[in-house]
């Protein structure tokens, strides 16, 4: 990739923890792409982690806080004024609406329905599930893309196919070209 997208997480992909491993590994140096979200983002993270899948607060305010320092431009603010102007699903307004402020053409989401392309195009941006966008990556810098998981599954004392089959509960085409690039090796 010529230059680093910047592209919204919306709050799906950040409590979707291998997969938010996964993605903002990629953020990292070498940047693959410029992650971006807001206060009301990572509210609602934070409320899911801790309501739906059972993560105490300590552990949601050391996520935060890692977040704040790894990703210190990340964050989007002032976007408030725009979600009025929003047409998707009222609930994921402010998602839209901080990409539209922090010039993000992309949005990284699991609930595609929320983000339908007739409410995005006017504002140039568009959503993208996960699986799209790491097929998109590894096809253009497979080598970065293949460095970082392996690393990842490293970091996570996974040998890189247990990696994969965790991954693949989410974005199975994308386990499945990686795998079959492990096999071409």
């Amino acid at each position: 990739m010529t230059s680093a997208p910047l592209v919204v997480l919306d709050a799906c992909i950040l409590a979707n923890f291998s997969l938010c491993d996964t993605l903002l590994r990629l953020a990292e140096p070498p940047r693959l792409f410029e992650p971006k979200w807001s206060e009301e983002i990572i509210r609602e993270t934070t409320r899911t982690l801790e309501l739906k899948l059972g993560w105490p607060n300590s552990l949601t305010t050391h996520l935060e806080k890692k977040l704040r320092a790894h990703f210190s431009e990340a964050w989007i603010s002032g976007y408030e004024p725009l979600i009025l102007r929003m047409t998707n699903d009222e609930k994921d307004r402010h998602v839209v609406a901080a990409a539209v402020h922090g010039e993000a053409a992309i949005i990284l989401t699991l609930n595609l329905r929320h983000f339908r392309p007739e409410h995005l195009a006017m504002w140039g941006v568009r959503a993208l599930h996960p699986q799209s966008f790491l097929i998109e990556i590894f096809r253009q810098e497979q080598a970065v893309v293949m460095t970082k998981l392996e690393q990842q599954a490293a970091d996570r004392g996974r040998s890189l196919r247990q990696l994969l089959d965790i991954l693949n509960g989410t974005v199975p085409d994308f386990a499945s070209l990686v795998t079959d690039a492990i096999s071409k090796k």
